[in-house]
């Protein structure tokens, strides 16, 4: 991966380190009720990797497809649907290590994402990173398309917190997110404005 640059997109500032909180209107299967990371934005498209919709697959048996051995304390994490694009590929959301990866995108001084095999393998035996989250595929946008989607109320966004990303369970990442602007998801409608 290449490293980041810290560019705008052309309709504004850039959204990159900010949740995207589906509205009640988006319905698409893989995005409704989700949370996604956006870990780039720029005048090209945007990439996130959702955080809270877990696949029926556990971290364990991701290393054991790629023969990185594990012990049983993966069995119970679970891997996330990162988004619709490339869900044959790994990508590893991680708090900055002193380590260096083979290919990592810096997204903030805190927030790394890496997508060589060389930290699977380093989480298998507790050397990787004790704050991760691993996800199969990524949500995608072309330029313009999310702002298109953020003007039409499919998308609220506000600032990343990554004692979300990381310390949170996922089935409560939504709401804690949403609890930072001080809405309740439940009541929120689909007209509702961004933070």
């Amino acid at each position: 991966m290449k490293k980041a640059s810290s560019t705008e997109s052309t309709q504004g500032e850039s959204l990159r380190n900010h949740f995207l909180l589906a509205m009640p209107t988006l319905t698409d299967a893989i995005f409704a009720h989700s949370i996604t990371y956006l870990c780039e934005h720029n005048e090209h498209g945007a990439m996130g990797i959702v955080i809270n919709h877990p696949l029926e697959v556990c971290v364990e048996e991701i290393l054991m497809h790629l023969q990185i051995s594990a012990d049983g304390r993966l069995r119970d994490i679970p891997v996330m649907a990162g988004g619709p694009v490339h869900m044959d590929r790994g990508f590893v959301l991680h708090r900055h290590t002193v380590r260096e990866w083979e290919a990592s995108l810096k997204v903030t001084d805190e927030i790394y994402l890496t997508t060589s095999r060389d930290i699977l393998a380093a989480i298998a035996v507790e050397e990787g990173p004790e704050h991760n989250l691993i996800a199969l595929g990524y949500a995608g946008w072309a330029a313009g398309q999310l702002e298109a989607e953020i003007t039409d109320n499919s998308w609220l966004t506000l600032p990343a917190d990554s004692a979300i990303i990381f310390d949170t369970p996922y089935q409560q990442r939504a709401t804690a997110a949403a609890a930072n602007l001080g809405v309740d998801l439940n009541l929120i409608s689909g007209e509702a404005g961004h933070a």
